[in-house]
């Protein structure tokens, strides 16, 4: 019997798997329910969950007894997002990853953003280090903030996310998470000069997905999108009770990234530490 680690790599060496990213393990039960051959958390969904914003916030207790809820009840692969590591310290992001290994977690996320490349190509290093060391065969999806985040003029995008992709594979990635990226020349082209599994993230302008996967793509995900929507559902539900006593679904709508990052982050801003 296949064991999840290697089953979860064998989902990225054909068609495009497509991951309905969860913030619990009453969504990720859900989401199994569907038919999902893995599930992915979302790290911003995960965050807004336990009272803290987007953005290496989430205590690393929470985040693993949250790994551990999942995996307790998935039958599937489960790949968390482990955000930057929550940290620039090597230490501590070793710890980040031996904590979700030892839930049962066999893929994990982890992003460049603003920072230097070599900064993640260390943290890369760690986590296969960390994985190899439990004997588990962690899928490392580097994300690359170049679209994103408009690291780079937009000319000299696509030659830096291929440069990028070469380090963080030459450092242990097994795929590239081209988050923002969005022109078909341009996924084409990144597909084609790069051999690691490339990822791209839900939005719009996005190409369908039969296209995504002739252009090369061979991952797809929703990011927090559907904890965006889901938390605006509860508002307009929440809000039609409060003031009729009633539960209206028709004011059922989506809220945004900005808002619920704001309003969860505030807190802290307001309480402190």
């Amino acid at each position: 019997m296949k064991s999840l680690d290697n089953i979860f790599h064998e989902l990225h060496n054909h068609g495009l798997l497509i991951l309905a990213n969860v913030s619990d393990a009453g969504g990720a039960k859900v989401v199994e329910s569907l038919g999902a051959t893995a599930i992915a958390t979302s790290s911003a969904g995960m965050a807004w969950a336990h009272g803290y914003a987007d953005g290496n916030q989430l205590p690393l207790t929470r985040l693993a007894a949250s790994v551990e809820s999942m995996t307790r009840i998935l039958r599937v692969p489960l790949t968390v997002d482990i955000e930057a590591g929550y940290s620039d310290d090597l230490q501590h992001v070793a710890s980040v990853v031996e904590a979700v290994v030892a839930a049962g977690a066999v893929g994990i996320n982890i992003e460049d953003g603003t920072a230097p490349p070599g900064v993640l190509v260390r943290k890369i290093e760690v986590a296969r280090e960390v994985a190899d060391k439990h004997g588990i065969n962690l899928f490392i999806n580097a994300r690359s903030d170049v679209y994103l985040k408009s690291l780079v003029p937009p000319v000299q995008r696509l030659d830096e996310i291929i440069r990028r992709a070469a380090l963080y594979e030459q450092a242990g990635a097994n795929g590239l998470f081209a988050a923002g990226m969005v022109t078909p020349a341009e996924i084409s082209t990144l597909c084609n000069n790069c051999t690691l599994a490339v990822n791209l993230l839900a939005r719009d302008g996005l190409s369908a997905p039969d296209d995504l996967q002739r252009l090369g793509v061979r991952r797809l995900s929703a990011g927090s999108s559907i904890a965006e929507f889901l938390y605006g559902a509860m508002e307009g539900l929440a809000r039609s009770f409060i003031e009729r006593g009633q539960l209206d679904t028709q004011a059922l709508t989506g809220s945004t990234y900005a808002t619920l990052n704001g309003l969860i982050g505030s807190v802290d801003k307001a309480t402190g530490p």
